[in-house]
């Protein structure tokens, strides 16, 4: 897959590039309503003799255009939003940068610097995509801007049960903790990426030496509390089950600290992975963060956790889609 940043303007010649068919969303989560609409360029595009694409934005235009704003927390940043894409076998990935200037686009001027200009043949997008300055540009006025330039198809909302998978309700799961909830929406385990660093080293004294993963910021991250887990490593590609706690340590700290700590306890696992780069996919929540009155209850309230994590596992056996 081609990963093609664009800026406002772009400088991209339309004679430069294959003739596509486009995807148009944010994507993140790259959830199963995504998936459809991805899919659809796809099949369009072998259908035609084209290339697909996904066009997206980077940064969310919430934090240019909500002015209070300065940070957001994605299901998937950009980086696994690439791995992703590529895993779905599109062949260019497109990241326009969200400015304001590019935010006050009219309608057309977006459909013909990023659309025709681009080669574009024909385009996917959900029903309620919009486009150009204020969101002025819908499915129903994307006709009237094509120029007769490409053609279109427009993916009706996709539900589970009587919910629509979207991105506000999978970030309702996981600021809720209810990460068994997210398979049927997601199409996959919930996983965030980040770096192994030096913690307090207090586990391995009771007997549970743990990974203290340094979460990339960019990442939603779950609610404290326990959870069942599986730890890949990046170096090695292994994956191993594991329980993991997210939290402030109450039973050893007064003070919170500015951000929970994430630390696995990995099952069947020895070595050292200081500065490694893992990825944490998340399963189930357990139980909430606990303070104990010492270290004996400390330990066996893990060796609890560690046994309710091994039984989930035992029955829950399919690993549909985690390492996707």
């Amino acid at each position: 897959m081609k990963v093609c940043y664009l800026e406002y303007p772009h400088h991209v010649k339309r004679e430069e590039i294959s003739q596509l068919v486009m995807a148009l969303g944010f994507f993140d989560g790259i959830h199963l309503g995504h998936q459809k609409v991805i899919k659809t360029a796809k099949e369009e595009a072998k259908a035609r003799g084209l290339k697909s694409a996904v066009m997206s934005f980077d940064p969310h235009p919430s934090v240019v255009l909500g002015r209070s704003v300065k940070h957001v927390k994605y299901i998937t940043p950009l980086e696994e939003k690439i791995r992703l894409l590529s895993s779905l076998e599109v062949d260019y990935f497109f990241v326009v940068r969200f400015t304001e200037a590019f935010a006050n686009l009219l309608p057309q001027e977006f459909v013909d610097h990023y659309l025709i200009d681009l080669n574009v043949k024909h385009v996917v997008a959900g029903f309620d995509y919009t486009y150009g300055r204020l969101g002025k540009g819908t499915m129903e006025t994307l006709p009237f801007h094509s120029r007769k330039q490409f053609t279109f198809s427009v993916i009706d909302k996709l539900q589970f049960g009587e919910e629509k998978i979207s991105s506000t309700l999978i970030r309702s799961h996981i600021k809720d903790g209810e990460m068994d909830q997210l398979l049927p929406i997601l199409g996959r385990y919930y996983r965030t990426s980040g770096t192994v660093i030096h913690g307090e080293k207090r586990g391995r004294k009771i007997g549970f030496p743990t990974a203290n993963v340094d979460i990339e910021p960019q990442y939603l991250l779950p609610p404290t509390g326990v959870y069942a887990v599986k730890f890949k490593i990046a170096a090695t590609g292994k994956v191993y089950n594991g329980v993991c706690n997210v939290g402030y340590k109450p039973t050893f700290h007064k003070e919170k600290a500015d951000k929970p700590s994430v630390e696995v306890y990995i099952f069947d696992f020895e070595g050292s992975i200081y500065e490694e780069k893992v990825t944490v996919i998340w399963y189930r929540r357990l139980r909430s963060e606990m303070k104990f009155s010492g270290i004996d209850e400390l330990t066996a309230q893990i060796e609890r956790d560690k046994q309710n994590t091994k039984e989930y596992f035992e029955k829950n056996t399919t690993d549909t889609c985690i390492l996707s």
